[in-house]
């Protein structure tokens, strides 16, 4: 039996971000995109938030890990927000991954609100640094 799974990220965990460190012992597969059934947030700025919808979902850009359960628990779950939670979810291609996603889809309010328009949580932190939405 495996003692890896495949992880979908879309926020801090990325390269570049500050939990990406978490997945320093995780190979990277790449960059890839989850199906189009989900909604997009931002949680004060600070982290991004998935929301499966049955319609007006979006394309959400992300990238892909190959994690043992070991790092999964100890490094990378510790860290996650409370507003998330460990779920399975659809890559355009039709596979699943591990993903954080919202634990309930969040109603819109000064520092929360849906970021689904923008290109992805890089881009929404680039508009915010540029101060265009």
């Amino acid at each position: 039996m495996p003692d890896t799974v495949t992880m979908f990220v879309n926020g801090q965990a990325m390269s570049g971000g500050e939990l990406n460190d978490a997945l320093a012992s995780a190979q990277f597969l790449g960059p890839v995109r989850t199906a189009p059934e989900y909604r997009f947030f931002s949680f004060y700025n600070t982290f991004p938030g998935l929301a499966s919808v049955s319609r007006g979902g979006w394309s959400v850009p992300g990238e892909i890990y190959e994690i043992s359960y070991t790092e999964l628990r100890e490094k990378l779950l510790p860290r996650e927000p409370a507003e998330l939670e460990l779920s399975v979810i659809r890559l355009e291609d039709g596979r699943g991954a591990l993903s954080m996603v919202c634990r309930e889809i969040p109603s819109d309010h000064d520092d929360v609100y849906e970021i689904t328009a923008a290109g992805g949580w890089r881009d929404h932190l680039a508009s915010l640094a540029t101060g265009r939405p």
